[in-house]
């Protein structure tokens, strides 16, 4: 049953299967699964893609790490967290693990349809904290410093105010160029913008990320045929993702730094 059950649909989670068996009468593990599936030649399989780190960004990783790895949760929670991410149109941003054999990788079963270069994308900008989503941006230009700055103009108060961040807020934003850049720089001081000083090459630093994964897996369940069906449906999204899950993600951010700490940068 379990081999069939894949074979029909990859897409099965171990939890999946072990309720199915349960309501047939059966109970199993997730590891008796697991065995069995691999027996069959079978695995569970994605790609996940990570920085390439020099020895100077691990370096500024653990020094970030070990400075922050006493701050208190509030700190955190004080935190305004953002980043720019790409979503494409047929593509699949998001994460899909297929339960599939050997050399059967372009079996239509295990395969997501695409059009040639995604059908098209949007770039959006957005920011969240510990009290929920920010605003939710569409970038419809090539971004660039000045570009940037008026993104931040017009949305970053706004969104520290709806949240009802306390006086003396942080924003974090990563090292790109643009966010680097001298008048940006300038511009944050001139706002009394505190910024969160930040370690090259560390998006698994930044839980805004997870939020991102997860826009991405509900806009894809809801399957947009267009970019304005796109664009539409990533706003809708955005604001439905519970402030629980934005809580979570800074309540558990020392983990991050441990993680660091313990992987040695």
């Amino acid at each position: 049953m379990i081999t069939r059950t894949v074979s029909k649909n990859p897409r099965t989670t171990r939890g999946d299967l072990v309720n199915d068996l349960q309501r047939a009468g059966t109970k199993v593990t997730k590891a008796t699964i697991s065995n069995t599936l691999r027996r069959q030649g079978l695995k569970s399989c994605s790609a996940r893609r990570v920085p390439l780190l020099q020895p100077a960004h691990v370096q500024a990783r653990l020094k970030f790490a070990r400075e922050h790895l006493d701050d208190p949760e509030e700190d955190w929670e004080n935190v305004i967290w953002s980043d720019e991410t790409k979503i494409e149109l047929f593509g699949k941003n998001s994460t899909c693990r297929v339960w599939r054999r050997k050399n059967a990788e372009l079996h239509p079963k295990n395969t997501i349809p695409t059009v040639k270069h995604g059908g098209g994308n949007i770039m959006l900008w957005g920011c969240f904290s510990a009290k929920g989503p920010g605003r939710l941006i569409r970038v419809k230009e090539r971004m660039n410093g000045a570009m940037y700055r008026e993104i931040l103009s017009e949305n970053l108060l706004p969104s520290a105010r709806a949240l009802k961040m306390k006086r003396g807020w942080v924003f974090q934003h990563d090292n790109d160029p643009k966010h680097t850049a001298r008048a940006t720089k300038e511009w944050l001081r001139k706002k009394h913008f505190k910024v969160l000083e930040w370690p090259s090459q560390s998006p698994d630093l930044n839980p805004i990320e997870n939020l991102w994964r997860e826009l991405k897996v509900r806009v894809a369940q809801r399957q947009p045929q267009n970019i304005t069906a796109l664009e539409e449906i990533c706003m809708e999204e955005w604001a439905k993702i519970p402030a629980t899950v934005c809580e979570n993600l800074v309540k558990t951010y020392r983990k991050r730094l441990t993680s660091v700490i313990a992987n040695k940068g």
